[in-house]
């Protein structure tokens, strides 16, 4: 199962420790879900997730404060011998004296934010789903075209890196080269993002390796991207016929997913960047709700029902 450790989270959200003298290298997350324990504040502990990031509210908080001390010393006890990983207090509230002892005693770490609950628990739920996810990793290479996350494929050499230059050169923005690591971030999206150790690089045979956040600026590359669309790069063969309507979509499949997939015939004379391009245009209008193929096939019957009408005229 993947997992997160609870600094990394400490790192992204700028939170503060409350409990400096537990240690936090070794605790992580596996869920993306959070908890907020205002019914076992109240005594009630079945169906508890206390695996969960446990998150304190101002309505938690006030009601905490509200408990007599003996039912403090009851409720406090009961819900920090759960196997808790970590509890953030939001809207820098400070834990009660006891709840923090208590803490230190069942070494839970309390952290602290600035911000709002409800925008707290929004940001670390969307970005726990992305970064716990379902992952793959494919050979290929991820571009976003004019909005569009467009993965090339194909074996090595047949010039994907190549087609990613040209389009970073026009203007597009590179996301990884060479392996996509796929996570599946719901039902109906893959996002794509680089390894950390060749994030913005390129290999180009007979050059080498180049770095294209130094070469062209920030704007020519993007940490993640979802993947909308798949192009697949092969050698022409003649003995093969090739769709030349795209009448009938071909989809790819990703961890369950399926993505719109185009397989693309290449020989000397055919400018791959250009293909990509019209093909992430021709994509987005799809999803606007034209097709281009639909609109001939349409003028064609239109056009045979007239001639049609004509003839038996």
């Amino acid at each position: 199962m993947a997992s997160i450790s609870l600094n990394k989270i400490i790192e992204r959200f700028k939170l503060e420790n409350l409990t400096p003298e537990i240690d936090t290298k070794g605790i992580k997350i596996s869920q993306p879900d959070i908890n907020r324990p205002a019914l076992q504040l109240a005594g009630y502990f079945e169906h508890y997730e206390a695996t969960r990031l446990q998150i304190i509210g101002f309505v938690e908080y006030t009601y905490m404060n509200g408990l007599t001390q003996e039912r403090k010393e009851e409720i406090f006890e009961r819900l920090l011998s759960n196997p808790i990983p970590v509890i953030v207090f939001c809207r820098e509230l400070q834990p009660d004296p006891l709840f923090l002892k208590k803490s230190v005693e069942h070494g839970i770490p309390l952290l602290m934010t600035k911000k709002a609950t409800s925008a707290f628990t929004a940001e670390v739920i969307r970005w726990l789903n992305v970064q716990l996810a379902p992952c793959i990793s494919v050979h290929g290479v991820l571009v976003d075209v004019y909005g569009e996350g467009v993965l090339i494929t194909g074996e090595s050499g047949i010039g994907k890196s190549e087609a990613a230059l040209e389009l970073v050169k026009r203007g597009h923005r590179l996301v990884t080269d060479d392996v996509v690591e796929i996570r599946k971030v719901s039902d109906d999206t893959l996002v794509g993002s680089a390894p950390d150790i060749t994030k913005h690089f390129i290999e180009l045979r007979g050059i080498g390796i180049t770095d294209i956040k130094t070469m062209f600026g920030v704007s020519s590359v993007k940490e993640t991207s979802q993947i909308d669309l798949v192009i697949h790069l092969e050698d022409w063969s003649k003995e093969k016929e090739y769709d030349r309507l795209g009448l009938e979509e071909e989809f790819v499949d990703y961890l369950g997913n399926k993505v719109v997939s185009h397989t693309i015939p290449i020989r000397p004379g055919r400018n791959l960047a250009l293909i990509c391009e019209t093909a992430a245009v021709n994509h987005r209008q799809k999803k606007m709700g034209y097709n281009a193929a639909q609109e001939l096939y349409k003028r064609v019957q239109e056009s045979l029902t007239k001639r049609r009408e004509e003839d038996e005229a």
